[in-house]
């Protein structure tokens, strides 16, 4: 999913392509030998390849002026994605410690690079292909914005009518929500409801569940007033397609979109991705220095949340599906989705708010963002950009384009939350268009250098405000029993030896005294997904002296959440 997981909370048929998978023309450049010494020198693509004599033949043609302006932008296009576009891929995967990569670019509807770097898996060192399929997290958002905007187009959807036209027990915290949002507020992250990422994260609740429970979790900001990312929302929005067409988001997404493109081996859960003939491994970093191992993660179940971030696709369909919406919503001569819904997707719906200044400043050369319906929108060096990025356990990837140039890029990869999927069409966008080029790899090395820097420096204070020597207010037997949260459902307290551990969903922790009545979580060490739930767990107590509440961080937004117990049964009251 866009950002970093849920933890803190994104073929070419009919195209014409020529040429064999690995043509020698496209592996003239031996392997970046940095993270990976043994990393394959072959590469698995499709380019189209212009030959040395011909390429003479051209430069000579362009120099008197007799070549057409067609093949001299075809000769630029050529060598703005030669070898030595793949050797700065190699060495910006190398820098990253990121095991494979696919990308994709597409020019006026037609593929210009399709390609696969680096290793699907690790261990026997098998190659990214463009055909390997893998996690694109978030940007399935699109792909349910797609599906919707394919349903208003069957007239079955008003993208402006209340939601509880269509489900009449749709029912948030809010009332007001509750009565006016409509499948527009829910592909624009305006209901008012921070991520609320919990209620997914952990695969503990069915999509059902978590819907009949968003009436219990708390906003943070009044209903279209403010801009935050949220994945249940688009939940609900896929439950909304789904009940639309009397079957499911599933078969909405594979009739509407994946069939109409020709995206014949994409899928939509990673029970299916595992039965694929070429699929990639999902892989982390133990923590994020240098010295940090690369590990094989395991593959998160996400059919609760799929229409926020459920499908596994391959650098060949990705290049068909963005085609589509670059060709404002046609593909192949049919209309896949209305030109007027393409174009509101790529629009302007809600402003962003505009973060702290990082410590390395801003880069000039992007302008603020705005978000469109499952597309995120702004300008890379003036030239308009939509992208959208999805992140999740093992995957990075990215979908983005630039619509008044017609050129695009689709990013895959198999390491969790690298940055990289961020700035490759950048460095894809300076050579297509001729821009001096800009060293992203180091200047987003340089803004995470010194993110981790701040965060370690916030940990400190954090620890420096703990209050040492002291002792909890009652026996650790006290703390012992079930907390409930109607939305969140049961944190479970027990006896571990001689501490305690904490139980909620799938999580499952012990706990360490950390000052007072609070506890704080231990999650095992050297695991990227769980490093986040460190968390503290605040117990409060009534005016008899019971303990009858925690505290616990389950929404950063909300600072924390409390779940409550009965009071306990003392042995001698009535």
């Amino acid at each position: 999913m866009t950002t970093k997981g849920w933890v803190k909370q994104m073929g070419v048929a009919g195209f014409g392509i020529p040429g064999p998978i690995g043509h020698p023309d496209i592996c003239m450049q031996k392997r970046m030998q940095v993270a990976y010494p043994d990393r394959s020198p072959s590469c698995y693509g499709v380019l189209r390849p212009m030959r040395a004599p011909r390429r003479l033949l051209i430069l000579l043609l362009v120099a008197t002026g007799t070549v057409p302006v067609q093949a001299q932008r075809r000769a630029t296009t050529t060598a703005a994605l030669d070898a030595r576009f793949d050797a700065q891929i190699d060495s910006v995967l190398n820098a990253w410690r990121v095991p494979g990569a696919a990308i994709a670019v597409v020019k006026n509807g037609q593929v210009l690079l399709l390609k696969g770097y680096g290793y699907k898996d690790l261990a026997s060192k098998a190659p990214v292909t463009p055909q390997t399929k893998f996690a694109i997290g978030s940007v399935s958002k699109s792909f349910t914005v797609t599906g919707l905007a394919a349903q208003v187009k069957q007239g079955k959807l008003d993208w402006d009518k209340p939601i509880r036209d269509y489900l009449p027990d749709f029912r948030m915290y809010d009332q007001s929500a509750t009565e006016r949002m409509t499948a527009r507020d829910l592909v624009t992250h305006r209901s008012g409801l921070p991520r609320h990422d919990l209620m997914w994260g952990p695969g503990f609740y069915s999509r059902e569940e978590i819907y009949s429970r968003l009436r219990y979790l708390e906003p943070t900001h009044d209903f279209r007033s403010y801009w935050q990312y949220q994945n249940l929302m688009f939940m609900t929005a896929g439950y909304l397609s789904g009940k639309l067409n009397g079957t499911s988001w599933e078969q909405v997404v594979k009739d509407l979109v994946f069939q109409p493109l020709g995206m014949g081996t994409a899928d939509v859960s990673v029970t299916d991705l595992q039965k694929s003939a070429d699929y990639a491994y999902g892989y982390g970093l133990t923590g994020q220095t240098e010295q940090d191992s690369v590990i094989k993660l395991k593959y998160r179940n996400l059919d609760a949340i799929g229409p926020a971030g459920s499908i596994n696709a391959s650098a060949e369909e990705m290049a068909k599906y963005l085609t589509m919406h670059m060709q404002g919503g046609q593909y192949n001569g049919q209309e896949i989705i209305a030109a007027k819904d393409a174009r509101e997707m790529q629009s302007p719906q809600m402003s962003m708010p505009k973060g702290p200044i990082p410590p390395t400043g801003e880069w000039t050369e992007l302008s603020d963002e705005s978000y469109g319906m499952g597309l995120f929108i702004n300008n890379y060096r003036g030239h308009k950009l939509v992208h959208h990025g999805g992140n999740i356990d093992g995957f990075s990837a990215e979908l983005n384009f630039l619509p008044n140039d017609s050129l695009g890029v689709v990013v895959l990869t198999n390491m969790n939350g690298t940055q990289t999927r961020d700035f490759i069409p950048y460095l894809v966008y300076d050579r297509m268009l001729g821009l001096p080029p800009i060293d992203w790899s180091r200047r987003f090395k340089e803004r995470q250098v010194a993110a981790l820097a701040r965060s370690r420096l916030a940990q400190a204070r954090e620890d420096s405000l703990r209050h040492t020597n002291t002792q909890p207010g009652h026996p650790l037997d006290d703390y012992v029993g079930v907390y409930s949260h109607p939305g969140y459902g049961a944190i479970t307290i027990s006896r571990d030896g001689t501490g305690l551990r904490m139980k909620f969903m799938t999580l499952d922790f012990p706990l360490e005294h950390y000052h007072f009545d609070v506890f704080r979580a231990v999650p095992p060490a050297g695991n990227p997904i769980l490093a986040g739930f460190k968390w503290r767990l605040a117990f409060t107590t009534d005016q008899d002296g019971d303990v009858v509440s925690l505290a616990a961080p389950v929404e950063a937004a909300l600072r924390t959440t409390t779940f409550t117990r009965p009071k306990p049964k003392r042995p001698n009251s009535s």
